[in-house]
């Protein structure tokens, strides 16, 4: 259910991005009032589960990025039926996608992703399994920053958008979605740790994102 709903969050985001919002002088894709989301959900991985699972469910989800996005392509250069015609170019405008948005957001999910469950998994072990909130705020603003930054910059640079106000702007409604959330998160784990009996402890965990499927060497501990 977890994993079911972090690619659902993911790849419903990555649709409605490309409604571009403006909210006074703010700019900000769609996809950020859902994305956030997935980060709040890759936190209850790694906290509960661990990295590795993290891990694994962070690689189901690009690939299930890349099903969606390479469908969306296909439909696109289908053969279109003559009463639809009038509707192709609409189509194209809405799901349509440029090389460098496809590979910004790529690239910023892969690092974003992995910097927030890493950050979170090693202060688990810093802490001490205390004080939830510091770690996942913590791993939220250092990914949805990295996240922010490497999306915006690959993706609209040189094309005349004020790249300052909407990284900070995403960034910014992002990690206030992560704190608004905050009780649900606890909720969430709590109700995970008691249901699974499982609270991972990743102290000796590969944390190459590269490692998918290597058995780490750890110990499952209570807090």
């Amino acid at each position: 259910v977890v994993t079911g709903l972090f690619v659902m969050a993911l790849v419903v985001s990555n649709i409605v991005a490309v409604k571009i919002v403006g909210v006074w002088d703010r700019v900000f894709d769609a996809g950020t009032l859902l994305f956030p989301l997935t980060y709040l959900i890759g936190d209850v991985l790694t906290e509960v589960y661990g990295y590795r699972r993290a891990r694994t469910v962070i690689w189901i989800g690009f690939l299930a990025n890349l099903v969606a996005v390479g469908s969306i392509q296909i439909a696109i250069h289908l053969p279109v039926a003559d009463f639809w015609a009038e509707n192709e170019a609409a189509y194209e405008t809405v799901l349509g996608t440029t090389w460098r948005i496809f590979l910004g957001s790529l690239a910023a999910y892969l690092v974003g992703e992995f910097t927030n469950s890493f950050i979170l998994a090693k202060l688990k072990i810093a802490t001490r399994g205390r004080w939830l909130w510091t770690r996942t705020i913590s791993s939220t603003i250092a990914g949805e920053g990295l996240d922010s930054v490497i999306f915006s910059s690959i993706a609209f640079a040189g094309t005349g958008i004020d790249l300052t106000n909407q990284i900070v702007t995403i960034w910014v409604i992002k990690v206030a979605w992560e704190v608004a959330a905050t009780p649900l998160t606890y909720a969430v784990v709590n109700f995970l740790k008691r249901e699974e009996g499982v609270d991972v402890y990743d102290f000796e965990t590969d944390f190459s994102p590269l490692a998918v499927g290597r058995q780490p060497r750890r110990r499952r501990t209570g807090c």
